[in-house]
Parts: C-alpha cells; structure tokens; sequence
C-alpha cells in the first residue's frame, strides 16, 4: 500500500477509536521505516502520483524487526493510567457537586462508545469473522466498559 491508502484503511476501519495514529504519523513511519530497510518500494502497476503514492511492503528485516518488537516484556507489561482514572485519584479537592458532574459525563461518554463499539463489532463481524482479531479486541473493549460503568455506580454510590 503506499501512505494515502494505508491511511484510508485505518480511517475506514475506525483505528483512531482503538489506537492514536494519526496520518502524520503514517507517512513519518513510513519514511522511517523505509531509511531503516524495514519496507521497501513495491513494484505498482500504475506510475507514482507523488510521493505520498509510493508503494510499500515489509522486508525479511522489517518482519523480523516486528517479531522482535512485539516480544519484548513491555507489551504485555506496560500499563498508562486513563485520564478519568487520575482525575479520580486527585477528586478529593473537587467540590462534590462536580465529582457527581464528573462521574455523570463518564457515564454518558461510556455510553457513547459503547453504541460505537457494538456498531463496529457488528460491522467487524459482517466483514471478517465472529473470532478475527478486531472483533476479539472490540469485544474485550465492550467488556471494560461495561465493567468501568458498574464501578462508576459503587464510585457513585460511595460519595
């Protein structure tokens, strides 16, 4: 795929809900990794339109590159608090009205994604499969919201 394609697919396929990747930053990786030998300009059928059209596929180095990426501790074992989450922590000092305010806004966004995210899923499934990984990964996203509106009532119900 060159950039712009690349780019189009993750838009169509919503990555942006699941993942920060902007299209600045495709096209940054893209040339970064092509300085690094890690993909490298595919023959295409049709002639470049500008630079942004160069196609790409990964190298023998680029796939081994990844595989050893992906086998470091830190993917399993790396952890970012939310934003809520800390927000939470420092709520003490809010007035109560706003901690009420707060939670109650953190419910409606929950809500929000969640209708986006069985939408998705249905899509995802339609599709590829009920077991493909983007439907996998959507459903454990569906369940941590679930699970984050149920301890926003004991939160709720606590203050």
């Amino acid at each position: 795929m060159h950039g712009y394609e690349l780019w189009a697919e993750l838009e169509r396929r919503e990555v942006q809900a699941w993942g920060g990747v902007s299209k600045p930053q495709v096209y940054y990786s893209l040339r970064k990794l092509d300085a690094a030998g890690e993909i490298e300009a595919a023959g295409d059928p049709e002639p470049p339109q500008g630079p942004d059209r160069r196609v790409y596929r990964p190298t023998a180095a680029g796939r081994r590159a990844l595989a050893d990426a992906l086998a470091r501790p830190e993917w399993a074992e790396r952890e970012h608090p939310a934003p809520f989450l800390t927000w939470l922590v420092l709520s003490w000092q809010a007035r109560p009205r706003d901690v009420a305010r707060q939670i109650d806004r953190r419910r409606a966004v929950l809500h929000e994604k969640l209708e986006f995210e069985r939408a998705a899923l249905a899509s995802i499934i339609a599709e590829t499969s009920t077991t493909s990984d983007a439907a996998m990964i959507v459903r454990l996203s569906i369940r941590q919201r679930a699970v984050e509106l149920a301890w926003l009532d004991e939160v709720a119900a606590r203050a």
